[in-house]
C-alpha cells in the first residue's frame, strides 16, 4: 500500500513540485494551503506524514503542528518542517516539540525524498521491536501456527 503524504504550504509552486516528486516516488499526495486547511485534512485523511511550512496564513505551520501533536487521531504522525525563513533557534524549538526534521528552502527534491524514506524505515523498525518481533534478549523468533 503507497504511503499518503499531505503537503502543506502556501505557494503553489512548491506544493505543485512537491507532489510531482512524491508521485514520481510511488507516495500518495494530499495538499493544503494553509494551517486551518492542514488540520482538517490531517483529521479527515490521516496521512502517514506531514510536510509542513512554518509560515503560512490561518494559523501557521507551528500552530497547525501543535494541534496535530495535541489530537489523539493525528499525534503519531511524522512532520518535516520546510521553511524558507531558516534559523537555529526555529530548528531547536520544532525539533524540540517533536517535529522529525527541519528542512531550509531552496532543497533538494532527493534529498527529501530520502529523508522521508529514512523516517519511515525507522518507524516500521520501531514498530516490529514493539510488535515482539525483535530478537534482543535471546528471545526465539519461532512463532506458533
Amino acid at each position: 500500500m503507497k504511503k499518503r503524504i499531505l503537503v502543506v504550504d502556501d505557494e503553489p509552486n512548491i506544493v505543485r513540485l512537491l507532489s510531482l516528486r512524491l508521485g514520481a516516488n510511488n507516495f500518495e499526495v494530499s495538499v493544503a494551503y494553509d494551517g486551518y486547511q492542514c488540520v482538517e485534512v490531517a483529521k479527515q485523511e490521516l496521512p502517514d506524514m506531514i510536510l509542513l511550512d512554518i509560515k503560512m496564513p490561518l494559523g501557521g505551520g507551528i500552530k497547525a503542528f501543535e494541534t496535530i501533536k495535541n489530537m489523539d487521531s493525528t499525534k503519531n504522525i511524522p512532520v518535516i518542517f520546510i521553511t524558507a525563513f531558516p534559523s537555529v533557534e526555529v530548528k531547536k524549538q520544532v525539533l524540540a516539540m517533536g517535529a522529525e526534521d527541519f528542512v531550509s528552502k531552496p532543497f533538494s527534491s532527493d534529498m527529501l525524498i530520502e529523508k522521508i524514506n529514512t523516517i519511515f524505515v525507522n518507524k516500521a523498525n520501531k514498530s516490529s521491536e514493539k510488535s515482539g518481533n525483535s530478537t534482543e534478549y535471546g528471545q526465539n523468533p519461532i512463532k506458533a501456527y
